[in-house]
Formats: structure tokens, C-alpha cells, sequence
């Protein structure tokens, strides 16, 4: 037994509660190294009369370890507990205070102790999100909607994208097509910027409480999101509070009175003037962006501009959340007091942090709901586009994932395959349209609340910026259907089947290194997703009937005839009838 390799401390996502009565408590070991683990429990104020133990549950594995895991439910919302670990030679007993051989003799020293489980310091996203189908928007490039509002240097739909031109979309364009996206099934829709600003991506923002005037106005922002409402579809915005945008008035002042204007100390100046010296500003920003100067969030006065942005968007538009742009690189104090602020007004919003790394810090119940879930976006494009990884190690990566985080987080992750940031999934799945399918089938068959990139769906491709951020394909002779079938059915069965957004998760593995298989159930339903993600036809090793399994959805007719077998980039998604 390796003791260097067991790790276990209290809360975050190794001991959490998961509601009012439920504690989750996990342990990690070396992958292979225990055969059984068992958690003592009881109360800390009477274990004679309270304790109880628990086999724990091998629920997930990657590369290195294993992550046990037992749910219970504290008669008094408090417990104190060790564990029991067993080889194939030996058991021991691990505490906090250490390892020791025999049974803990006295209880109450040196247990692990999970005070109390406070009510309000339960993490409790908004439950909405767990039944979530995101559409990210990129405005400017999703439909012209009205044309009196174009830039004047505006161009003919379709063209070129490069950084700087402009193509008039606008929200009129998004109102115009909320049958087309009612059709393919979202619920909810994530807008990057539009409030007003210089560029046509808009983080550069010059009004934080204005709708840029390209765009429409506040006006035809709070009508778009009542149409929304009505087909109930959630609207979330993008808010860039790390840094504004040259034009913002304070910058402004700051660039024509320096050291001795008001608002000096919006900003982080490292030597006045504000100008750039070989390249890099004298002030700091987003990146070395000139354009983008990081706002001083410590700043009384800079706080209390944002939390009213904040607050205006939620209560007089009427929006459902904000995605924070660059959200990590803003100190934690200032999204306490954004969640709280946000939340006082509409508890249920969503607050959805960039963060791209481990983000456990801002995923304690007192920031932010989410973040999005880049490590999940890496471990699909790694196994789906660039065949990087195979079938065990992305389910290696995936479970990692998954003990990174409290299932409540989990369950509300933000999913994206892609972004206005990145490559188009179908250009880094080198134009394979079968690629793009298993990975978006995965993404709609796992916990968190999946997001398209808008085109994504009819087959659009592109590189990085600014060729990520073609005007959308309206010319339904241009647009893939097919495809478009395929996520309008991937989408409606997630939403039929619950197993499929809060169920358990098991990966089956398969001798066929491309070979993915996982399961889904809750008490409801059990299903089983098998994915070739191969050039060749793979056998899969299970005993499957169609006695026994229905096909809900494939990719070719009548697979379970020939009940081991799936052809090159087949897909297969079976019920149970015996569950």
C-alpha cells in the first residue's frame, strides 16, 4: 500500500456538502493499490450512539490514481470520520492525525471533522443550468437585422472576416432568427459584448450601460430578451470588467490630465504618461493590449461602477447571468461582492468565470457557479480532432476532471468545443463532419450544460481569429442539414433522458484502443453510448440483445443485428429494457 499516494482533506471537492443532508466525502489512492475502502462516521458529540460505516465506491480513475467515494447523510448535520483501507496484505486506518494500524481507540482525537453543514455555505447553483443547451452568439457576425444601424464602413454579408472590418449584425438579426434556433433546440443563449465599444468583438468597452449603438439599443436588448424569455430561453451576457477599453471616459481623463486626474487610480500605472514604450504600455492591461486597460478593482469607486453595471443589466433588462471575461485575472474580494450583489437581485442568475485551469478557488459558493470548462474542451479536441489521446486515456482525463470539482459544479459546467477563441471544430477535425459528431454527442450525453458555437451546427468552418468568426451561413443550400438534424435530435434526446445531464457515469473499457464505451443511468433510465472514433470498423466486447436493448439513436439503421460490431465513426445510444 502506498501511503505517499492517499490523499483526503475537508471540504472543497474532497468532503462537501451536496444539499441540506447529503455530505459527499471522496479519497484518492494509487490507481490499483486498494481493494476496498470503508469510511467510519458518527457524531462527534455522541459516536457510541451515531456511528456507522460505509463501503466507498471506485467511482472514477485516470493515469495515476483512484477516487473512492461514499454519500451520507449526518443525523445531525455535522460528523467526524476515518477510513479503513484494505490490500490484498494488509489494512489501515488513515486519519487526519496519520496512519495507524489498529482500529482508532479513542474517537474523537484526530478524526477528520466536518464541522457542520451551514445551509449557506452549501453550494447551490442555479438549477436551471443542469437542463441548459447553450448557443453562443458572436453579434456582429451572427444576422444583419437592421441595416439602418450599420457602421458606415460596413461590408456585404459573407465576406472576408479580418480583425477590424464589420458586417452589421445586430440583435434585430438574433430576434429575426429565434425560430431557428427554437428548431435546434437551445435554451439558452451566451452573447459575447454588446455594449458599446470600437471594435466588432467589443471587449474594448467605451458604455458599460449601453447597448452599442451597431448593435440596437437598450431598448431592443430588453425586447430580444423577452422574446427569449417567451420560448424560454435564458440570455446570458458578457461582462469585461478586468479591463475597459481606450475610449471608456475615465481612461480617457487619465490619458489627458495623467497623474493628476480623478481617475488615476482606476487603473494600475506604472509610470505616467499612459503610452507605450517599446511595445509594452505603461499601464497594465489585458495582455499588452494598448486598448484594453486593466481596471483597479480595489478601487472603491471602480467597484461600486461595476456592481451597478451588474445590477443594472439583471434588474432593467432583465437578463439571466453574466460570463466574466478573464475572470482570474481579478481579485477575489471584488467577485465576492458581484455575487452577492447579483444575487440579492435574482438568486437564481448565473455567474460563469473564463478561467481555463484548475479553478477551485472561485468554486467555493462564494463567486461563481461555473467556469468554462476548458480542461473538458482539451480532453474532447485531443481525442476527437487531433486523435492525440486514445479511448482510455480521454476517459482517464475525464474522470480527473471530474474529481477536480463538487458534482454540484460539475453538473452546471459550461461545455464548449470551441469558441470566438479558438479554431473551429470542424477545422481542427481537418473537414471529418463524423469527428464533429461524436464530439459534440459526447458533450450532449455528459453532466454541465452544453454550448454550440454558433454555425457549428450547419457545418462552418474557420481558423483562429479572426477566420472563427465567419458571418453565419443563412443560404439553407450552403448549410449542412444533415448536420443540422443530427444536433437537433442529440439535443432533444439529452432532454428526454436525465440520465444524461445528472446520472451516474461508468467507463467500460474496450480492447479497440478507439473504442468508447460509457454508461448512464439513474433510477429512471440506463443507457449505454458506444463510439468508434476510428477509421475501421471495431468489435466491442459486451453482451448485448436486442432483447434486452432498444437503439434510441445511431448512426446507422438496425446495428443491434449484428450486436458486437460498429462501423467506422459509428455511434450507438441503447435503453435498457430490463432497468
Amino acid at each position: 500500500m502506498l501511503l505517499e499516494a492517499l490523499y483526503h482533506r475537508i471540504k472543497q471537492n474532497w468532503s462537501y456538502a451536496y444539499d441540506a443532508k447529503t455530505l459527499h466525502i471522496r479519497l484518492r489512492s494509487r490507481k490499483d493499490d486498494l481493494t476496498g475502502v470503508i469510511l467510519h462516521y458518527g457524531d462527534k458529540y455522541g459516536w457510541e450512539m451515531t456511528n456507522d460505516e460505509i463501503p466507498m465506491t471506485k467511482w472514477a480513475s485516470d493515469g495515476l490514481f483512484d477516487y473512492w467515494e461514499a454519500t451520507i447523510e449526518p443525523r445531525f448535520r455535522r460528523t467526524i470520520y476515518y477510513f479503513q483501507l484494505r490490500d490484498r496484505e494488509q489494512t489501515i486506518y488513515m486519519l487526519e492525525k496519520g496512519f495507524q494500524e489498529q482500529k482508532p481507540a479513542v474517537v474523537y482525537e484526530g478524526l477528520y471533522d466536518f464541522p457542520y453543514m451551514n445551509p449557506i455555505d452549501i453550494i447551490s447553483p442555479p438549477a436551471w443550468v443542469k437542463d441548459a443547451v447553450f448557443y453562443q452568439i458572436f453579434p456582429e457576425r451572427f444576422a444583419n437585422g437592421d441595416p439602418g444601424n450599420d457602421p458606415a464602413n460596413v461590408l456585404p454579408w459573407g465576406g472576408t472576416p479580418t480583425p477590424s472590418n464589420f458586417f452589421g449584425g445586430d440583435l434585430q438579426g438574433v430576434m429575426d432568427h429565434l425560430d431557428y434556433l427554437s428548431q435546434l433546440g437551445i435554451n439558452a443563449i451566451y452573447f459575447t459584448p454588446v455594449f458599446e465599444a470600437t471594435t466588432n468583438h467589443k471587449y474594448d468597452t467605451r458604455d458599460y450601460f449601453k447597448v452599442d449603438p451597431h448593435f440596437g439599443t437598450n431598448e431592443t436588448l430588453k425586447q430580444l430578451v423577452s422574446a427569449c424569455h417567451s420560448r424560454g430561453i435564458r440570455v446570458l451576457l458578457d461582462a469585461v470588467f478586468n479591463h475597459c477599453g481606450k475610449t471608456f471616459p475615465a481612461f480617457v481623463d487619465a490619458m489627458e490630465k495623467g497623474a493628476a486626474s480623478d481617475y488615476a487610480d482606476w487603473f494600475y500605472v506604472r509610470s505616467w504618461p499612459l503610452e507605450v514604450k517599446d511595445g509594452i504600455p505603461t499601464y497594465e492591461t489585458f495582455a499588452f493590449e494598448p486598448i484594453m486597460p486593466k481596471l483597479n478593482t480595489e478601487n472603491p469607486e471602480v467597484k461600486q461602477y461595476l456592481l451597478d453595471v451588474a445590477r443594472y443589466w439583471i434588474e432593467e433588462i432583465g437578463i439571466d447571468g453574466w460570463r466574466l471575461d478573464v475572470a482570474n485575472e481579478v481579485d477575489h474580494q471584488f467577485w465576492r461582492e458581484f455575487r452577492s450583489t447579483v444575487k440579492s437581485i435574482n438568486p437564481d442568475a448565473y455567474i460563469l468565470g473564463e478561467i481555463m485551469h484548475d479553478s477551485m478557488p472561485w468554486l467555493q459558493g462564494d463567486q461563481f457557479d461555473a467556469v468554462m470548462n476548458y480542461p473538458f474542451t482539451n480532453a474532447l479536441l485531443n481525442f476527437f480532432a487531433r486523435k492525440t489521446t486514445n479511448a482510455e486515456q480521454f476517459s482517464y482525463a475525464i474522470q480527473a476532471q471530474l474529481a477536480s470539482y463538487p458534482l454540484q459544479i460539475t453538473e452546471v459546467a459550461f461545455n464548449l468545443l470551441g469558441s470566438h477563441d479558438t479554431a473551429r471544430l470542424l477545422t481542427l477535425c481537418k473537414g471529418h463532419k463524423e469527428s464533429v459528431m461524436l464530439a459534440y454527442l459526447f458533450e450532449l450525453t455528459f453532466y454541465g450544460a452544453p454550448c454550440i458555437y454558433y454555425g457549428d451546427e450547419i457545418g462552418m468552418e474557420g481558423e483562429h481569429d479572426p477566420l472563427n468568426r465567419k458571418c453565419m451561413e443563412w443560404d439553407p443550400d450552403k448549410q449542412d442539414r444533415l448536420l443540422f438534424s443530427f444536433f437537433q435530435n442529440a439535443i432533444r434526446l439529452r432532454k428526454q433522458y436525465r440520465a444524461l445531464r445528472t446520472g451516474g457515469l461508468r467507463f467500460l473499457p474496450q480492447a479497440s484502443k478507439q473504442l468508447l464505451v460509457y454508461e448512464r443511468w439513474d433510477d429512471q433510465d440506463r443507457l449505454l453510448i458506444i463510439m468508434n472514433n476510428s477509421g475501421s470498423t471495431a468489435q466491442y466486447g459486451l453482451d448485448i440483445t436486442s432483447k434486452e436493448w432498444i437503439d434510441i439513436f445511431s448512426s446507422h439503421a438496425n446495428l443491434l443485428k449484428n450486436a458486437s460490431e460498429i462501423p467506422a465513426y459509428g455511434y450507438l445510444i441503447l435503453k435498457s429494457l430490463k432497468h
